[in-house]
């Protein structure tokens, strides 16, 4: 059975006040970004633990996990590693893989672990979804607080000025016979993408909305947090990052 023929309930689409609570948690989140790329995702954790120069069997903790792939690879590649995320359906499939040295749980970004990890990993734009803009310095001070003495973290953001010189305010893109109509714009400050679409004579419409945090938004939360930003790319190949051109933003702090 596909994951389209098993369609959220209406309470599951209610508005939660949450966006991410109700779309990350149904089956057509995953169906939509299915053909992401995961072998740049591969290349991108292989060169950013060998700039880490993480001991062997490093303890890794990847925040807002989705359903563990990159867990998975981190994991393969000998590491000890925790997966987090808000998602309790996410973390239920992601569990599926799950054995010795690779665990996952459902857990809000915005408190910190007891346990202390070598790195944090933070990636593709799972930060700055929060009604309350006070939950980013929230979230940064827990992932400060759960890093070991000599641990460092990452945050892999979307370039706010390279995304909005290149939005396609509308798309509709077809996966899985499901044809998804979406709409991008900024308004106050967030990048929104409204999502329209139908599936069994159902109609759906879910919105995501993501702070547009730029480097310099990121430099002062960082400094309140009382965190040392060391780092900064603007690719997967850690390329130096130009403010314009960079398809990311990916800070290495502690």
């Amino acid at each position: 059975m596909s994951a389209a023929q098993n369609p959220p309930t209406e309470n599951q689409l209610k508005s939660t006040g949450n966006w991410y609570t109700s779309w990350f948690d149904t089956p057509y989140y995953h169906i939509l970004y299915k053909d992401r790329n995961y072998r740049e995702a591969q290349v991108f954790m292989d060169n950013l633990t060998h700039y880490l120069n993480l001991p062997e069997k490093a303890k890794v903790l990847d925040l807002a996990c989705g359903k563990g792939r990159h867990s998975i690879y981190l994991n393969q590649l000998g590491f000890t590693v925790l997966g987090a995320d808000l998602s309790e359906n996410s973390i239920a499939e992601a569990n599926k893989n799950k054995n010795e040295t690779l665990h996952f749980k459902v857990h809000d970004m915005r408190e910190p672990f007891e346990e202390k990890f070598d790195a944090i990993f933070n990636l593709f734009t799972s930060f700055g979804y929060f009604e309350n803009d006070e939950d980013n310095l929230t979230t940064l001070k827990a992932i400060k607080e759960s890093l070991s003495e000599y641990g460092f973290a990452v945050i892999d953001f979307m370039n706010v000025a390279q995304v909005l010189e290149t939005l396609v305010p509308e798309e509709t893109k077809t996966v899985e016979g499901i044809h998804f109509h979406i709409k991008r714009y900024l308004k106050e400050g967030h990048i929104y993408k409204e999502i329209d679409f139908e599936d069994k004579g159902q109609k759906f419409h879910f919105t995501e909305k993501v702070k547009a945090l730029t480097l310099k938004d990121f430099e002062e939360l960082m400094e309140e947090a009382g965190i040392y930003l060391l780092d900064i790319f603007g690719d997967y190949k850690l390329k130096k990052f130009h403010k314009t051109d960079s398809e990311r933003l990916i800070m290495i702090f502690k």
